[in-house]
This record gives C-alpha cells, sequence and structure tokens, in this order.
C-alpha cells in the first residue's frame, strides 16, 4: 500500500540542460528533460518515490520485463497558458486507465490520487522545460515494467514505475493517409487490446512498415475475427463524420484502447448537440460513404497527435480522398477548442485541467 501521504524524496540535477534545448527545431520524443521519478514495487508494497537527475537504468540480463513483456505506460501532455500557469489534461483519466493495464498483466496498480499527484509533482520540477511556443507542449511518459530476475513464466513480484517528459512539438505534420487492414490483427476478443502494453505497439510495427512503404502514414485496425469491423488505428483512434453524424467505435468490446482524447472530443460534440454514435462501425458503410460523398470528415484523435485529419483511406486497391480541411467545421472546432482549453485561452468549465 501506498500511504495517504506522499513522500517524494527530490534530488535535483546540479545543472539544468534547458538553455542546451533548440526550441525552433524540436522533434517529437527524442530530447528530455532534467529529471524523472522513480518508484519500486517489491515484498509486496510500493517504496519511497523519488525524483533524480534524468539518466540511463542499470538492468540485469534476466529482467523479467524483457523476457515475458509486463510493460505497461502511459502517454499524457502538459501545457503553458497565456497566464503563464501549467496545466495537466485530465490526468485521473490516465491514472484509472492505467490501474485497468495494470490488472490485465498482473501488475501491481497504484491509486488514482497518487497517480495524479506523481505526475504533477514531475512535472512541477520541470516546469521550465514546458514550451511556450503555440502547438508545443510538455509530453509526460509514465510506465511501469517487472524487474524479477529471473527465467520463469510467471507474474513477477518487483515493479519498476518511472516518470519522464520532454519537450515536444506536433507529432504529425501534416494530414495523414491511413489504410484499412484486413489481413494483420492487432488484438483479439479476450485478448490485452484495452491495456496499453508494450507488447501491442510491437506487434503492429511490422504491418505499419508495409503500409509505410505504400504511402499510408498509419493503418486502421480491424477485428481479428471477421476484418469486418473497424476497431482504433496505430496512434489514436478514429472518428468519422457521416452524413452529419459523429461516428467512432464502441469501446465496449476489449479491444480498443480506451481513449481520452477520443472521451473529451465525444463529450465536446454531444454538449453542442451534434448527433453521436458509438457502436460497432463496419469497414463496408465507411467505405460506402466514402463512395457516395457521405463521408465528409474523417479523424483520429490521441494524446500525441490531438487531432490528426486523415487526408486519404486506401482500401483493397482504391484509395479516397477526403474533403479539404476547409470544409472539416466540426474537427476543426473541436481542435480549437481543446487547443484553447488546454492554454487557458477559454474558462475551463468543465475542469479538465488540473494546475500544477
Amino acid at each position: 500500500m501506498i500511504q495517504d501521504t506522499i513522500n517524494i524524496k527530490i534530488n535535483s540535477t546540479p545543472k539544468s540542460r534547458v538553455s542546451e534545448v533548440d526550441w525552433e527545431n524540436l522533434p517529437f520524443g527524442k530530447v528530455f528533460s532534467d529529471h524523472m521519478l522513480i518508484m519500486e514495487y517489491s515484498n509486496g508494497e510500493w517504496g519511497q518515490p523519488e525524483i533524480m537527475p534524468f539518466g540511463n537504468l542499470s538492468m540485469h540480463p534476466a529482467t523479467s520485463a524483457i523476457h515475458y513483456g509486463q510493460s505497461i505506460f502511459e502517454g499524457m501532455k502538459a501545457n503553458r497558458t497565456v497566464d503563464n500557469e501549467v496545466t495537466i489534461f485530465r490526468p485521473e483519466m490516465n491514472a484509472l486507465r492505467f490501474v485497468e493495464s495494470c490488472e490485465r498483466m498482473c501488475m501491481p496498480t497504484i491509486p488514482v490520487d497518487t497517480f495524479v499527484e506523481l505526475v504533477r509533482k514531475t512535472v512541477e520540477i520541470d516546469k521550465n522545460w514546458i514550451p511556450s511556443k503555440e502547438g508545443f507542449s510538455l509530453y509526460i511518459r509514465p510506465f511501469m515494467f517487472a524487474t524479477d530476475e529471473f527465467v520463469g513464466i510467471k507474474p513477477s513480484e518487483s515493479y519498476k514505475f518511472i516518470i519522464f517528459t520532454c519537450p515536444v512539438g506536433a507529432y504529425y505534420s501534416e494530414p495523414v493517409n491511413v489504410k484499412i487492414e484486413e489481413f494483420y490483427t492487432r488484438a483479439s476478443v479476450g485478448g490485452v487490446g484495452r491495456a496499453k502494453t508494450a507488447g501491442n505497439y510491437g506487434a503492429s510495427l511490422y504491418p505499419a512498415r508495409l503500409g509505410q512503404a505504400n504511402g499510408f502514414h498509419q493503418l486502421i485496425w480491424t477485428d481479428g475475427k471477421e476484418h469486418k469491423f473497424i476497431e482504433e488505428s496505430g496512434t489514436m483512434n478514429v472518428i468519422f463524420m457521416i452524413d452529419g453524424k459523429m461516428i467512432t467505435p464502441s469501446e465496449d468490446a476489449d479491444t480498443i484502447l480506451r481513449g481520452v482524447t477520443k472521451r473529451s472530443v465525444i463529450e465536446i460534440a454531444a454538449s453542442w448537440g451534434i448527433p453521436v454514435e458509438e457502436r460497432k462501425v463496419t469497414v463496408e458503410e465507411v467505405i460506402e460513404a466514402a463512395r457516395s460523398g457521405k463521408l465528409q470528415d474523417a479523424f483520429g484523435a490521441g494524446t500525441a497527435a490531438t487531432i490528426a485529419h486523415i487526408a486519404k483511406i486506401g482500401f483493397r486497391d482504391e484509395v479516397f480522398t477526403l474533403p479539404g480541411l476547409e470544409t472539416r467545421e466540426i474537427s476543426n472546432k473541436i481542435k480549437k477548442y481543446l487547443d484553447d482549453l488546454k492554454t487557458g485561452k477559454i474558462e475551463d468549465t468543465l475542469n479538465w485541467c488540473l494546475k500544477v
């Protein structure tokens, strides 16, 4: 158990590297802030969390996670507002999803309030790394992996939880082209599709590379049984505007990751009176809508990309070009709303942004 009062040990770096950053040329996920938080689990309980200078880890060759895949993670963002405050977008939702991933992967859970506070404190200590430039943010990566030094297939008895951050620009610099995948499978019923576990992403790399070789940035995954139903994309959930309705695959099945950004988009759209349908979405209806001109918009929703407009959809031997960005009233309006909310340009009436 973690104590109600979180006592975080802080070992600050003697010299910040923030002045060395080229803020005009900031690649996604390659520049790391000064500190990281580490908390270890052993003997049935979590130890004291410590914030320390960012650096390499030492690992035993038999570290359990490397061999048996007990590794999960989250992705979050902190933003600097127009009033120079720092906010984190809906961290409690990531904390809840982290608990779900822990349970599915036989890993010890972290209470939601504790997870949020550890994230908040990690961001606070490196708040100077949060860019002020429009469209930029501080990406937050909490993750956990098994650390038993043991070769044997069983849940580990020890774990390491780490949070690091990195300043980032846009994940996609342009609208994306996606291909509907009908052979390879991301997740099957009864599998780990709902868990944000490392193996899901490792297994997706090869089919994604095949798609990239044919000019597609990402795949749209379909169900593992019939490849009849749309599920999600490689880095984001997918949402379609068909004949005036917002349509997106339901997360009731255990094959789709519960998306924080997707949930936010749906809640915003519903509050604006936009018809929203969360249900099984067939490949056939999306393709027929594209053929008939009823597919008005398609976009991805995810932490890294926020809103990623889809420019083209590939299906078998056909490629469908979607309407221009200037016509996409709803997704553009939602993207602006989310950006303005995170940066304090509009009032946070929904209490989605945690102030650091």
